[in-house]
């Protein structure tokens, strides 16, 4: 199996668990946040949704400079919308993957703000960075719904809510 076909095999397991998540987000709740200091549920479910995307990103550019490209959400309205962006995202990561090489994910990727690097990796490391950030950002977006009684879906096993307590 090449590198590119584990990447993409990680990336659709990761988005099944990921769909079902997002297809929990309650959109009568976007606003809502834990803490002043945390994204609103809509900004978070908008972020997972828009990762898998990073890997067409990845794989097409060799750097992400904030300073000529500010960061700018999808616009969401609804659940709906939530999860077409999700599926959007997922078929351009996907199709990046089936259409890269292995010697590829040795190539430079830069994240930087003008003058100011913040990182220079592999394109595999990047690649594996956004996987995790999927990760990470699900587990937060699983909190916010937890808060909000909405019932979690399990990732690797059953949550709580689909076990019989």
């Amino acid at each position: 199996m090449t590198q590119m076909q584990l990447l993409l095999t990680e990336l659709e397991n990761e988005a099944n668990t990921t769909r079902k998540m997002l297809e929990r987000v309650p959109a009568d709740k976007f606003d809502w946040k834990p803490h002043p200091k945390s994204g609103t549920l809509k900004w978070l479910a908008t972020h997972v949704a828009e990762l898998p995307g990073w890997v067409e990103m990845t794989l097409h550019t060799s750097e992400l400079d904030f300073a000529n490209n500010p960061y700018k959400q999808e616009v969401i309205e609804n659940n709906d919308d939530l999860l077409a962006y999700f599926n959007r995202s997922l078929s351009q990561g996907k199709a990046a993957l089936e259409g890269a090489k292995d010697e590829q994910l040795a190539d430079s990727w830069t994240l930087r703000n003008g003058d100011q690097v913040y990182s220079t990796r592999s394109k595999a490391e990047v690649i594996r960075m956004a996987y995790c950030q999927t990760v990470h950002h699900r587990a937060q977006l699983g909190v916010y719904l937890r808060l909000l009684d909405v019932p979690i879906p399990g990732s690797y096993g059953p949550s709580a809510d689909e076990m019989n307590f």
